[in-house]
């Protein structure tokens, strides 16, 4: 959610910081904003929208100046207008902020009786007013920043550039991201890699409470607690290409269509061929001594956490309680000593997840984190870090990194399933090699794109549609209802197929679509008892499954998909495919915005 970049440097830096916002479109945002500085003047443009509004007006007028800050906004306090997107000024300088100011209300009551006039709604404005106060009364902008930090309750990543200091910005993050880039001549700060890809490799990660100095010739670090510090510079290989669309109309369908690739890429990482076994990173803990399990995530990962928990219970016979991260900690979970808690985070950012692990830290829990960035916050606080290999993920609504991380979860049931003794050697090789055969699997599936498309239209005028699956399926048919829900704007629930009758059949009628995972197996034959009730009712099904599956139960289907015949232990990667793919289809046939769709961000970095 956000995003911000800055510049110290030698040459004009407006066009490099709207191209820098572009690389962060992915993170999702409703206005956009620039500031530069130049002759002793704050230069500040700003518009609601898209970016293509900011650099309309920038176009008409201009922004001069070597350096700068700039920032994509996702409304929080206050509405998406031009006078509350950033960057915040004041009459000595201007601030981009990434977070939220959980004390704004308090702060802003005693700015306003001191006489302070603010313009925008947001709480971010506070912090604008409070360093200009110490700039004021003769405070440096370092000493300025240094007393402000302390005072601001909740998360935060902020950029301030200052009127009369043209060689200077200064960074602070809690909660939030940021990162420092190093190039010849000139200094970056960033959200992310990805945004400072084009202009640098070098970065540091700033650590949580840091603050920075940044100037032309480098950067001065410093500790919550003021003291000078130095953060390991790392290559970022981020790379600029990454978030280009090539011959695919949206970034979605792109990756998509790049998850056989991305899968085996993070399968390599967790087999040794040689031998068919499951290897995981080396730590200091001893798995087999874990008692119980808990998983923590959102959104769609907190679906994956849902299939791991099949796996985890059925090869590991390990119990294993889930909780979305926003309500974990607020519900006081028991937490038994030798336990694992393990982390689901595509970004490794997300608030609520990443406050969850540091609660189960305190309580001396083993940490585990399956993430797609290995340089984030949960990853650097993890015991265990499991990373997947997605790749940088540009389009809103998760796909490769979901299969990513079921491939990762499956390796790691099938590991717990050998360290317990619960799994025999010739048991690991078979699980194993099905785990090799799921890229072609996840292949076959794709192969099926056309006809997928060729039955959007069917869906596309629904209001509500249902999805079923029972098992590993069920999470399945809640991550197809989320992904329709996202891009489509349609109402869609999923429901593990037997409670239809305990009140969602209620729904039924013959304009409501239902779309059943079911491949063959012996859930099957209750799947399709379920399905007699809904054609019962004049309900308009559409089969995913198997061809022995739609040999049996597809005729008089609205529609059906057809998948290939595949284990159990990968049937979830595969089916993500057609639900990923439906849903695609069904946004691009209504005209929405398939990548950011509204309201949503990638990465939610506030509660």
């Amino acid at each position: 959610m956000c995003g911000i970049i800055g510049i110290v440097g030698s040459k004009p830096v407006a066009d490099r910081l709207v191209d820098g916002l572009k690389r962060m479109e992915y993170r999702g945002y409703d206005s956009a904003g620039v500031c530069t500085v130049s002759g002793g003047e704050l230069i500040r443009r700003r518009a609601p929208g898209k970016l293509l509004n900011l650099v309309a007006v920038l176009d008409r007028d201009p922004a001069a100046g070597a350096t700068g800050i700039a920032h994509t906004r996702w409304a929080t306090h206050g509405a998406p207008t031009a006078a509350n997107a950033h960057p915040h000024a004041t009459e000595h300088l201007a601030l981009v902020h990434n977070g939220i100011i959980e004390n704004f209300k308090p702060l802003r009551e005693a700015l306003t009786a001191r006489g302070r006039t603010f313009t925008s709604d947001t709480d971010t404005e506070v912090v604008a007013h409070l360093v200009s106060e110490r700039v004021e009364a003769g405070d440096s902008p370092e000493d300025a920043v240094k007393a402000v930090l302390p005072q601001l309750r909740g998360a935060f990543a902020l950029a301030i550039a200052f009127r009369a200091h043209d060689d200077l910005l200064i960074g602070a993050r809690l909660g939030s991201p940021l990162v420092v880039g190093y190039g010849e001549g000139e200094t970056y700060l960033g959200s992310d890699a990805l945004a400072l890809a084009p202009l640098t490799q070098q970065i540091c990660y700033l650590e949580e409470g840091d603050w920075v100095v940044i100037r032309k010739g480098g950067a001065q670090i410093y500790d919550a607690a003021n003291n000078r510090v130095e953060r390991p510079t790392v290559h970022s290989g981020a790379r600029a290409a990454a978030i280009e669309k090539g011959e695919y109309r949206h970034f979605m369908q792109k990756e998509i269509f790049e998850q056989p690739t991305v899968v085996a890429q993070t399968l390599r990482s967790y087999i040794r061929q040689v031998d068919q076994s499951v290897a995981l990173p080396q730590f200091d803990f001893d798995l087999s001594r874990v008692s119980r399990v808990t998983i923590v995530a959102c959104g769609t990962s907190f679906y994956a956490g849902m299939v791991a928990k099949y796996w985890f219970e059925h090869f590991a016979r390990l119990p294993v309680d889930i909780d979305v991260a926003s309500e974990f900690r607020y519900r006081d979970p028991v937490l038994e000593p030798g336990g694992l808690a393990l982390f689901i985070s595509q970004s490794g950012e997300t608030a609520d997840t990443l406050a969850a692990l540091r609660h189960c830290k305190a309580a001396g829990q083993t940490i585990a984190v399956v993430v797609n960035v290995p340089t984030s916050s949960m990853a650097r606080e993890a015991d265990l870090l499991l990373p997947t290999h997605a790749g940088p993920e540009i389009g809103v609504a998760s796909t490769k990194a979901f299969t990513c991380q079921l491939a990762v979860l499956s390796a790691l049931a099938a590991h717990l399933a050998v360290c317990r003794g619960r799994m025999t050697r010739q048991e690991e090789q078979e699980v194993v090699h099905h785990l090799v055969e799921a890229p072609a699997a996840l292949n076959a599936a794709l192969a099926h794109d056309a006809e997928i498309a060729g039955m959007a239209h069917l869906i596309a005028p629904a209001r509500d549609v249902l999805y079923l699956g029972r098992g590993a399926d069920y999470p399945l048919a809640l991550e197809g209802a989320l992904k329709l829900k996202e891009i489509s704007y349609i109402h869609a629930e999923g429901y593990a197929a037997g409670e239809m009758k305990h009140g969602p059949i209620a729904l039924i009628d013959e304009a409501v679509p239902v779309i059943v995972l079911a491949p063959s197996g012996p859930l099957f034959e209750k799947t399709v008892s379920n399905m007699q009730e809904v054609r019962a009712r004049g309900g308009k099904i559409v089969l995913i499954s198997d061809a022995a599956g739609l040999t049996e139960a597809g005729e008089g289907c609205l529609a059906t998909i057809e998948m290939p015949r595949v284990h159990p232990l990968i049937a979830p990667l595969v089916y993500a495919i057609p639900a990923q793919l439906l849903a695609y289809h069904v946004a691009v046939a209504k005209g929405t915005d398939v990548d950011q769709p509204r309201n949503l961000a990638k990465s939610v970095t506030v509660e």
